[in-house]
C-alpha cells in the first residue's frame, strides 16, 4: 500500500497537534486505552469535550503548557493508503525539530488560523517548505468555527497566501478551510460550510500524487559495504551493498565508481535471495561487477551516462541545528550519503531573515540560523544539487569533538 509522509506546520496554537488528533480520531486509529486515557485526562476544551491535541502532545512540558516542542510521529492508514504524520513545533526557537521532521516529508499542512490570516510564523513555515523542495503544500484555514465559516475570510487568507506562494515558488497549493475542534472539512465534508466545493483534508491526502520519481538517467547508489565471504563456497564472492538513491540500474549497465573513475558493468543485482533484472530508488540491493575495482564503503556507484557533480567546493544552504554558534576556525565532518569527510566553512555568504526573507551579511550563525554557506572538503563529492536529487543533494555537518551533528546542508551550486 503506498505510503504517504506528511507534516504539519502553523503558529503556535494554530491546532496543528488537534488537526492531527482529529483525523486519528474520526479515523478509529486510536486504541483504546489511549481514548480511555485522554478521556480521563485533566486538559478539556471549553465546550468540556476532549482535547485530541493531547493524542500527540506526549512530553510533560507539552502537555503541561499546551505547545509542541518535540517532533511527534503518529501512524495511521485508511482502505486507500498508509500515512505517517509529523507533528512538528512552530515557535521559532524549536525551527531546527521542524526542519528534521519535515526533511523527508512528501507533502505539508500549513495551518492558518482564521482569525489571524497569514503571519510571521507562516512565512516561515512556508519559507522552510520551499528550502526542503516540498512539492506539495496543503494551506488549512483552521478555526472557521471561530469566524461563524464565513467564505470572505477564506477568501481573503486565500489570496494573501497566494502573493506568498507564488515569492517562494511553490507550485502545487491546495486550499482547505477547517475545523479540527468541531471536525468540519476534517474526514467528513462540512455541512456548515455549502459554500465551499472542495474534498476534505483526508480525502485529498489519500488522492494526491506523491509518486514523483526521480529522473531515470541519473544512477546513484553510495557504497554501504563491501560483501567479501572469503570462504570456500563463496571464493570468489564481491558484493557491493547499498540503497539505490535516484535512478534506476540494470544489468548490463556501464557503471563509473567515485571518486576514483573506474568503469566498469553490472553483471549481477541481488536482493536477498533473488535476482533482479533491475534496481530502483528505494530499494537496497547488492551490486556484483564484471571486473575486479577497487571499491570501499563511503565510495557511490553512478551510471557512466550520467555522472554527477564532482567538487571540493561547493555552495550550500545550511541550517544550524547547535547551541553552540558556527565556528569558521574549525574544521568539521561532512557525512554526505555514507561518505565521511573532513570540512571547514570557507564563506558564510548570507544568512536569511525568515521572518521577512529579507538575505543579509552575517558574521555568525546560531541555532535556528539558515542562510548560504561555501563548503571546502578534503576529498572530492560526487553530488547532484538539491532541486535535482535531495538524497545525493544533501549532508549533514557533525562536530568531531562532540561527535554532534549541527547542521544540516542542501547543495546548490558550485563555489568558484
Amino acid at each position: 500500500m503506498n505510503i504517504l509522509k506528511f507534516f504539519t506546520a502553523g503558529s503556535v496554537d494554530d491546532g496543528k497537534s488537534t488537526l492531527i488528533g482529529r483525523l486519528l480520531y474520526d479515523t478509529n486509529s486510536i486504541l483504546a486505552d489511549q481514548l480511555e486515557a485522554i478521556q480521563n485526562a485533566n486538559r478539556k476544551n471549553d465546550d468540556g469535550t476532549v482535547d485530541l491535541a493531547i493524542l500527540t502532545d506526549g512530553l510533560r512540558a507539552e502537555r503541561e503548557q499546551g505547545i509542541t516542542i518535540d517532533v511527534a510521529y503518529k501512524y495511521f492508514q485508511t482502505d486507500k493508503r498508509k500515512f505517517i504524520i509529523a507533528d512538528t513545533p512552530g515557535h521559532i526557537q524549536y525551527t531546527r525539530n521542524m526542519v528534521t521532521g519535515a526533511s523527508t516529508a512528501n507533502l505539508a499542512i500549513i495551518l492558518v488560523d482564521a482569525r489571524n490570516g497569514v503571519v510571521e510564523q507562516t512565512i516561515r513555515h512556508s519559507y522552510l517548505v520551499s528550502l526542503l523542495g516540498i512539492k506539495h503544500v496543503v494551506v488549512a484555514v483552521n478555526k472557521m468555527d471561530m469566524v461563524d465559516y464565513s467564505e470572505t475570510v477564506f477568501e481573503a487568507i486565500t489570496q494573501k497566501y497566494k502573493a506568498l506562494a507564488e515569492e517562494l515558488k511553490l507550485q502545487d497549493v491546495t486550499y482547505i478551510p477547517v475545523s479540527a475542534l468541531k471536525g468540519d472539512n476534517i474526514v467528513y465534508q462540512s455541512e456548515r460550510m455549502t459554500w465551499y466545493n472542495g474534498e476534505s483534508l483526508l480525502y485529498f491526502l489519500e488522492q494526491v500524487d506523491t509518486d514523483i520519481q526521480e529522473q531515470s538517467d541519473k544512477a546513484r547508489m553510495p557504497v554501504q559495504w563491501v560483501i567479501r565471504p572469503q570462504t570456500d563456497e563463496l571464493h570468489d564472492y564481491r558484493g557491493y551493498a547499498g540503497r539505490v538513491v535516484s535512478g534506476t540500474f540494470k544489468v548490463n549497465d556501464q557503471i563509473t565508481v567515485l571518486p576514483s573513475g573506474a568503469s566498469s558493468t553490472i553483471s549481477k543485482i541481488e536482493f536477498f535471495d533473488k535476482e533482479l533484472v533491475e534496481a530502483s530508488a528505494g530499494q537496497s540491493v547488492t551490486i556484483h561487477l564484471a571486473s575486479d575495482v577497487d571499491i570501499s564503503r563511503g565510495d557511490t556507484i553512478v551510471n557512466s551516462s550520467a555522472l554527477p557533480q564532482e567538487s571540493k567546493l561547493v555552495e550550500a544552504d545550511l541550517c544550524w541545528m547547535d547551541t553552540k554558534a558556527l565556528d569558521t576556525s574549525i574544521t568539521y565532518l561532512l557525512q554526505h550519503n555514507s561518505k565521511v569527510t573532513k570540512c571547514k566553512i570557507a564563506e558564510v555568504v548570507y544568512k536569511v531573515d525568515i521572518n521577512t526573507l529579507e538575505k543579509h551579511a552575517a558574521d555568525e550563525f546560531k541555532l535556528n540560523d539558515i542562510g548560504r554557506v561555501v563548503l571546502k572538503t578534503a576529498d572530492n563529492l560526487p553530488f547532484d544539487f538539491y532541486n535535482e536529487s535531495k538524497a545525493n543533494g544533501s549532508a549533514i555537518l557533525i562536530d568531531s569533538r562532540t561527535n554532534l551533528t549541527v547542521g544540516a546542508t542542501m547543495f546548490r551550486a558550485l563555489a568558484d
